[in-house]
């Protein structure tokens, strides 16, 4: 009895402090997906971030496209399955145990977050400091507060981000 009040608090503890640095791990539906593959239309030698990249789907939707992607996730047990399921994406998919805001988006290409709404405007501040060319940012469910998305399709919203230097 015990182990099951341990193991759940366990799982609480690291389920629910990710909501003390973003939202909390809620898959993005397959159909989403393949639909953000297919907006952010990257090239095999481009790189995908994902921004709290919880089970990894996404990481593996990219890869089987040839797509390098570096998948930031704070939860260690989404980590550790993220890790076992791209196993096979070894060159390709890199995850890391990391709070994605100590993460540096300099060398993205596009970037993926199903974000909350109290953390797009300070994202976008980061985004637009960190990148070094244009990006191109597909958002689930959340809007930029002080953007126009590009394209809006079954909930994922696309927008155009350029360097602070180059505006």
């Amino acid at each position: 009895m015990i182990f099951l009040l341990l193991f759940g608090a366990s799982v609480v503890l690291l389920f629910g402090s990710s909501l003390l640095f973003g939202p909390p791990y809620l898959p993005t539906l397959n159909k989403q997906v393949k639909e953000s593959i297919k907006m952010l239309n990257l090239k095999p030698d481009q790189v995908l971030f994902e921004l709290g990249s919880g089970d990894g789907r996404l990481l593996v939707a990219a890869a089987e496209n040839g797509v390098k992607c570096i998948g930031a996730e704070i939860n260690p047990v989404l980590v550790l399955y993220s890790k076992i399921r791209c196993r096979k994406y070894k060159g390709l998919v890199t995850v890391l145990w990391k709070n994605y805001w100590k993460l540096s988006l300099s060398s993205a290409d596009a970037i993926y977050v199903f974000g909350l709404g109290r953390v797009m405007a300070k994202l976008d501040k980061k985004i637009v400091q960190e990148i070094t060319r244009p990006v191109t940012v597909v958002s689930f469910a959340f809007k930029f507060p002080n953007r126009k998305p590009d394209r809006v399709v079954d909930g994922l919203m696309i927008y155009k981000f350029t360097p602070k230097a180059s505006r």
